[in-house]
């Protein structure tokens, strides 16, 4: 049966003509000897069997002679209807029989080999219109149309890839958008915040002239972060291809980077920060860009959440650069794979204001680095973000 089932479409068709012409062909012989007795019992009932049988015995014992047809206007009606019908019945039995057979060939042909692949490769396309890839064609014959449902059941296994390719595509690109939207808000802030002070105080003269130099040399460094920022953006299609830029480090200019920040961020939340850093030997090579990147984003978040009192530690070494912050919030009621998860936000009015993605660019930019993103809570209430960045040549 399964090499029956396996054999090919135009072997099976032939295979079932041959089958049903042999099996008209029988019964026509069958229903031709039939008809042709029953022919032969009616015409009897019109014959003279005083003469049939004196010319037998006339003639011989062995002799046998046909019964003559009777004349039409001599039988009955019914009698020369069945007459007739032998007659058709011996006569095109055979035609009506192969006709008949070779129907029946073709719908036990279409019904055993066709129907099943044909219904399951109309159902596919429907799912494949209507976008619906998590399906597989069951179909797994060996003829032709096990070979097309096998190229069916392909295409739908390589469209279900490029879709979870264009998909992660569109989601890259999404995160990247998103990136660049809440990274550039930080150097943006601090422009803000200095344009803000300076046209306080200079019309007031509270700020003299080598305070307005740094704010303005601050601004053009962080106009520079910026400059910089937007063209790596430019040549990404997404955030884990972003490259690492190695550089030296210095532990003095890293604090002397994160105190200018801290002036203006403190004034727009007004809140209180704290900024510890623990003399090391050695100095420290990585990404100088994305470390502060990382370091914004923490601080925009333990801002955010925080009560009055932020605290920032950072520790260089030659192999490892870690950077904690510390808020007096409520701390983490969530599992930290989850907040480190794209466009996280913990309620909707939270989200209006901000992507939710900023912890998972600092998870992914500490794992770039060879690290990584530590979440947790103080003992003393709080949350505590740890960033961890390895020595990169």
């Amino acid at each position: 049966m399964d090499k029956i089932r396996n054999l090919s479409v135009r072997k099976t068709i032939l295979l079932y003509m041959i089958i049903a012409l042999f099996s008209s062909f029988l019964l026509s012989a069958v229903i031709g000897r039939i008809a042709g007795r029953m022919q032969m019992h009616v015409w009897w009932h019109y014959v003279n069997e005083e003469d049939y049988f004196n010319i037998i015995e006339r003639v011989g014992v062995g002799y046998v002679t046909d019964i003559t047809r009777p004349e039409d206007y001599e039988m009955t009606r019914l009698d020369y209807f069945v007459s007739e019908a032998c007659d058709f019945l011996q006569t095109y039995a055979i035609l009506l029989l192969s006709m008949a057979g070779s129907c029946v060939a073709v719908f036990l042909f279409y019904r055993n080999k066709l129907k099943e692949p044909i219904a399951e490769l109309a159902l596919a396309s429907q799912k494949i219109a209507g976008n619906q890839l998590d399906f597989h064609i069951t179909y797994e014959n060996k003829d032709e149309m096990g070979v097309l449902c096998k190229e069916f059941e392909r295409m739908r296994e390589q469209l279900a890839i490029n879709n979870q390719i264009l998909w992660r595509t569109i989601e890259e690109e999404k995160m990247l958008r998103a990136a660049i939207a809440h990274d550039i808000r930080s150097p943006l802030s601090v422009l803000k915040g200095y344009q803000e002070m300076l046209a306080e105080y200079l019309p007031s003269a509270d700020l003299n002239m080598e305070q307005a130099m740094e704010m303005l040399a601050e601004s053009g460094h962080q106009i520079e972060r910026m400059d910089a920022f937007v063209e790596a953006m430019r040549k990404m299609s997404s955030l884990e291809k972003r490259e690492l830029i190695a550089g030296d480090i210095s532990l003095g200019q890293l604090e002397k980077d994160i105190r200018a920040e801290l002036a203006i961020l403190e004034k727009e939340y007004g809140k209180q920060c704290m900024l510890q850093v623990l003399e090391s030997r050695g100095g420290f090579r990585g990404d100088k860009e994305i470390i502060l990147e990382v370091v914004e984003n923490l601080l925009s978040n333990a801002l955010r959440h925080g009560k009055e009192r932020i605290t920032i530690m950072a520790k260089a070494e030659y192999a490892q650069l870690t950077i904690s912050v510390k808020d007096d919030g409520d701390g983490f009621r969530e599992e930290t794979e989850k907040i480190t998860e794209a466009f996280y936000g913990r309620n909707v009015k939270d989200s209006l204001k901000h992507a939710g993605i900023g912890m998972y660019i600092s998870r992914l930019y500490c794992e770039k680095h060879g690290g990584k993103l530590v979440l947790g809570n103080d003992e003393e209430g709080g949350a505590v973000v740890t960033a961890i960045f390895r020595r990169i040549a």
